[in-house]
């Protein structure tokens, strides 16, 4: 393990402090100094006598001694540490210690990863190229009569028992393949939201045409068997899924997918594009209006994705930008930007008069300025016009900024009923090369929004350009929302589908895309965990920096008893993630698909925060061809850059590898067993004997790890006998302290074996799958491998296991201890293994207070044991938990929040170390800014005129629903659908994301023993602290008859960053680097631009007019 830096009780943040900007946590920073300060200054004014103390310094080393030297002798003896270290020290002269060249393994991994991306692009293509044909052939029909198979409706019967229309029977049957859902390989079904009409014609001769894409998702199935969903999305809203699955609607009866708003559908019909949108807030736009326009904003913020750039400007009679940090620039449309706009317009409020040119003229200069300084999107640029109508002469500022070129398109929405502008509105769009749409409702916003992506792809359509895109990573939970489907990141690759019929050419008609999910997990199986060493990893980021798989990824977060995906999941940047990397070298070399490599010292947070690792790594890093895809290898310095390789019989292997207490690492791919559905009920292990005793010449194996295991499985096997033995001798004890013995190997093999019965083992999760950190994973070694890799030879490393975790209220149930074997071949170090038992905690408590009780032969009589009432002991780890401690409840708990004044003394003496560690994916609360909690009503008529306020907006709400579901049957659910999704969400959403910094302590291994005294008040606390042998364990001995309680708690806990505005402002604004997609379609001179929108339906119910007066009296009215 690295040394540590000799440390200042008040640690900074390395490189100058992250973040960059502010000074965070300068409370607690500045309450530990003072802390500290007074400690020393007590410290300093006290005589040096230390044969007055209480506290021998030889005692104290003895009881160190004698509890060490016995538990090391329970751990060797249990664990067979040495005996595993003897069988690898008898086959060293057979094996070979490779180094690892960090570039070829990265250059052999993006190879392999493109290859396996190209085969998904391929069965796209295949995909566009009879969807393209099929509508070539296909003559529309508008009294077309077809029946497909509806994906809500299959299987469903009437109150007669027969099949409802629409509804056939669809044999369905569980697929491990796809998440063990239930599905129809051999045909696809058709998804429509509920806002759409099922028997529309142009949805029927749509599904017409479309079921020739059936044979075809069937055949790239079969040719390439890794494929999992494969769909086209048409531009008339219905959703083609393969294979065949049955979906449900949500709890509100509503069927809210629509695929055309999904990242995937967005990104493949148009290029990318600056947005400025322009918002009436006048107060002509009261009630429903407001309410409607801020849906319209809603809907086109959802459109945009990490490619585009958009801003928000609102006007009545002055401009305002709703974000004024925002002012004067585009910000990147990615998932926090979006968020924070939408929490913004939510908050507009309407007064004034509407004066629109002053904000048009501030729309086209930012795009100008953007363009010119070569920012942006450097694509499409577009002005969102939402308004209920206007008497201003536009055409001075379109022609004085926008004419004759008309580079920026403008779009305009007419909100409400009221056409007396609907004339005006439409000349601007038809003239600026946009479109025009009226807005009536709710349930309006998605079609009419949806009109600007068709009108933004005529270029790409006219071209016949047929983009490959990949999109960012995304967990798709909306696409089954009744399913069991486990929120697993995606990436998927799509391509537009365009008419290639020459009669509507110039009008460039979409009809869809096609698309095929990736799983990021299957992607990372291409990097073999075995070959990144303990600590390595690999990692993928996109072309705007942002994570799109790495071990660190923290995509969810715990709400109640539900984990969900955190708001901003999909837009961690790289630097947010390897954050040491300060001056940005490896993200920018990623994001301009560099090849090469940086080495970096870090520290690697473990066991959720509470410990920490110091490495040196070195990060090798290539582009993955055709894709906007970089990836990333990681390996440490010294043993995590070597490779064991060794050679043994298959015979000899097998043999051992068939023992009972023997199991492999079940996420890693030893054998490909997910692609023969004859493989699928194998585990690796079975998998692995079949393909060496070639019972299956089908099976794929990786027979470098293969060869690993066998030499493992040869080495280990002695360890069986060794553990059955011990637990023969051992069965008459009546208690016995250890409850089993494991090992791992760098192979991912695991052996085990108990020495009580099952049913009395501490810690029964533990080295199970439900015990993640205890197990070999895609992303890490186990906890204890890690740890133990980082001790000196021999040394064992002591943890507590909870209940449920430590976070938990539970009490601690067992203490691990391992140690890592090694090997050494010309004066190369590699870690083979690490071995280690599981004891009861009872037991460790007992054996040290036994251990206490000794003394020196020569005094006699003990004259101090840590029996005596004047004396605390404790033993803790090397961050500072206590494992033993006189008093239960202190078990586990932090030392500094059991005794502040004594960690702060240690700190200062430079016993301990304070690091400060940063997360920049944390989840905070935020401070209540409402005010209604906290103000009294004033008198009974203040109370009714509130009440009576709340119960009027209540019925707004109540008659908008209505008119909504009354009016159009077919879209009232949607509408439905928005406000119990908007209601919901400001209900529910508490937690949002933030920027956190904590504290881990480290022990100072150079410090072997120290003793100091602090002054509390009227007394004097003496202490002394020595290392106990061979573990990462220390004995703390203190005086228990002097209360320091008056000194505050040193805590371990995360606290949020705060900015100041200025810096916060600053951090909003920036720019980070980033790569364009190198396609760019934004205008073709074929183009017909007179195909510019036209007039809504303005048929009105007897609800629709009740509304305005309901708005007359809700208008923002808020609920209390």
């Amino acid at each position: 393990m690295p040394g540590l830096p000799w440390p200042h009780p008040n640690l900074s943040p390395p490189h100058g402090g992250i973040p960059c900007c502010g000074r965070p946590g300068p409370w607690a920073l500045l309450r530990e100094t003072v802390i500290i300060l007074w400690l020393l200054l007590s410290s300093a004014s006290l005589p040096p006598t230390w044969g007055q103390t209480k506290i021998p310094l030889e005692t104290v080393k003895l009881w160190a001694d004698t509890f060490g030297r016995d538990l090391y002798n329970t751990v060797t003896k249990y664990s067979g540490s040495l005996l595993l270290q003897k069988k690898y020290k008898d086959v060293e002269s057979s094996l070979k210690i490779q180094e690892v060249d960090g570039l070829e393994l990265v250059r052999k991994f993006s190879e392999d990863m493109e290859n396996m991306l190209r085969r998904k692009v391929e069965a796209v293509k295949s995909l566009v190229e009879a969807a393209e044909e099929a509508d070539l052939r296909h003559e529309f029909n508008a009294s077309l009569v077809f029946n497909y198979y509806n994906s809500v409706l299959v299987n469903e019967r009437d109150e007669k028992g027969n099949y409802v229309e629409l509804g056939a029977e669809l044999v369905l049957e569980p697929n491990a393949h796809f998440s063990n859902l239930r599905v129809n390989t051999s045909v696809s079904s058709v998804q429509l939201p509920t806002n759409v009409y099922n028997k529309d014609p142009d949805i029927l001769n749509g599904v017409y045409m479309s079921e020739a894409l059936n044979p075809v998702f069937v055949e790239n199935f079969q040719r390439d068997p890794t494929l999992t969903w494969q769909y086209f999305g048409s531009s008339t809203g219905f959703f083609r899924i393969y294979p065949g699955i049955k979906w449900t609607p949500d709890e509100n009866g509503v069927i809210a997918f629509d695929c055309r708003n999904r990242g995937w559908y967005i990104q493949a019909a148009t290029s990318p594009k600056d947005i400025v949108i322009l918002v009436d807030v006048s107060g002509s736009m009261k009630g429903l209006r407001m309410t409607i326009a801020k849906h319209t904003i809603a809907t086109i913020l959802d459109t945009l994705g990490e490619n585009d750039f958009v801003n928000i400007i609102a006007y009545n009679d002055y401009v305002h930008y709703i974000e004024p940090c925002f002012r004067g620039i585009l910000v990147q449309a990615d998932r926090d930007n979006r968020e924070h706009f939408k929490q913004l317009v939510d908050e507009l409020m309407v007064k004034g008069v509407g004066v629109v040119n002053p904000a048009l003229s501030e729309a086209f200069q930012i795009l100008q300025q953007f363009q010119e300084a070569r920012q942006g999107s450097l694509c499409n640029q577009a002005i969102m016009l939402i308004t209920d109508g206007a008497v201003e002469d536009y055409e001075p500022v379109l022609e004085k900024f926008n004419w004759p070129d008309r580079k920026v398109r403008v779009f305009t929405y007419l909100i409400g009923r009221e056409v007396t502008f609907a004339d005006r509105m439409k000349w601007i769009a038809c003239n600026n090369k946009g479109y025009y749409t009226q807005i009536s409702t709710l349930a309006d916003a998605q079609e009419n929004v949806m009109e600007y992506l068709h009108v933004l792809s005529r270029p790409m359509v006219i071209n016949h350009d047929h983009d490959i895109i990949w999109t960012e990573a995304y967990m798709d939970s909306k696409l089954f929302t009744s399913q069991t489907q486990s929120l697993m990141l995606l990436t998927t690759v799509a391509m537009p589908v365009f008419s290639k019929k020459n009669e509507t050419r110039s009008h460039g008609i979409l009809l869809g895309v096609v698309g095929s999910d990736v799983t990021l997990r299957e992607l990372m199986k291409l990097a073999p965990r075995y070959k990144l060493g303990v600590h390595g990893y690999a990692f993928l980021n996109t072309n705007n920096g942002y994570i799109l798989s790495h071990p660190d990824l923290r995509p969810l977060y715990r709400e109640g008893k539900k984990l969900k995906p955190k708001p901003n999941y999909n837009s961690v940047d790289l630097s947010e993630v390897e954050w040491e990397d300060q001056a940005e070298t490896l993200r920018t070399a990623m994001i301009n698909g560099e090849t090469g490599s940086l080495t970096m010292d870090v520290k690697v947070p473990l066991d959720n925060g509470k410990r920490v690792l110091f490495l040196t790594n070195d990060y090798f890093f290539t582009d993955i061809s055709d894709t906007p895809f970089s990836l990333g290898v990681v390996l440490s310095r010294g043993h995590g850059e070597y490779i064991l390789v060794g050679n043994t019989s298959v015979e000899e292997g097998l043999h051992d590898l068939l023992h009972p207490d023997l199991s492999l690492a079940s996420d890693w791919i030893y054998c490909v067993t997910d692609i023969d559905p004859d493989h699928r009920k194998l585990s690796q292990l079975e998998a692995m004997v079949l393909f060496l005793t070639g019972k299956d010449p089908d099976l794929e194996c990786d027979e470098e790890l293969v060869r690993e295991v066998l030499l493992d499985a040869v080495v280990t096997a002695p360890m069986e006998a060794y553990w059955t033995a011990l637990a023969l001798n051992g069965s008459d004890e009546s208690e016995p302290e250890v409850d089993m013995a494991f090992l791992g190997t760098r192979a991912g093999l695991l052996r085990g074996s108990l020495f009580v019965g099952s049913e009395r083992v501490s810690d029964r999760k533990f080295l199970t799958p439900e015990d993640e950190a205890s197990v070999f994973t895609m992303d890490h070694f186990p906890l204890w491998y890690r740890q133990a890799s980082e001790r000196p030879p021999g040394s064992f490393v002591f943890n507590l296991n909870w209940a449920q975790g430590p976070e938990s209220q539970g009490e601690p149930l067992a203490v691990t201890a391992s140690t890592a074997v090694v090997v050494t071949v010309d004066e190369k170090t590699a870690v083979a293994a690490a071995v280690g038992v599981q004891m009861k905690l009872g037991g460790l408590q007992r054996r040290f207070w036994a251990a206490t009780r000794q003394c020196d032969a020569a005094a006699g009589t003990c004259p101090e044991s840590c029996a005596d009432s004047d004396l605390d002991c404790f033993v803790i780890d090397n961050n500072g938990f206590i494992l033993i401690s006189e008093r239960a409840p202190e078990t586990g708990r932090f030392l500094g929040e059991v005794d502040g004044a004594l960690l702060s003394q240690l700190l200062s003496m430079g016993v301990f170390s304070r690091v400060t560690m940063y997360d920049y994916q944390a989840m905070c609360r935020p401070q209540s800014h409402h005010h209604s909690g906290t103000q009294p009503l004033g008198s009974p008529l203040t109370a009714f005129l509130t009440a009576t306020r709340w119960l009027l907006h209540q019925l707004c709400l109540f008659l908008l629903e209505w008119c909504a579901w009354g009016s159009w049957h077919e879209r009232g659910a949607e509408a439905k659908a928005v406000f119990h999704h908007s209601h919901k969400h400001k209900k529910q959403d508490v937690l949002q994301p933030c920027d956190t910094e904590y504290p881990v302590f480290v022990y100072r291994e150079a410090v072997r023993e120290a003793n100091g005294i602090i002054e509390c008040g009227t007394c004097q606390k003496v202490f002394v602290i020595q290392q106990i042998p061979n573990s990462n364990l220390l004995l703390l001995v203190t005086d228990s008859t002097c209360d320091c309680s008056s000194f505050p708690p040193v805590l371990q806990e995360a606290t949020e960053v705060k900015y100041i505005a200025s810096v916060k402002c600053d951090r909003m604004r920036s720019q980070k680097l980033r790569r364009r997609p190198d396609s760019c379609h934004a205008f073709h001179a074929e183009e017909n631009a007179q195909d510019c929108g036209g007039t809504a339906d303005t048929s009105a119910s007897l609800a629709l007019l009740l509304l305005p007066l309901c708005a007359c009296f809700c208008g923002h009215t808020a609920p209390v």
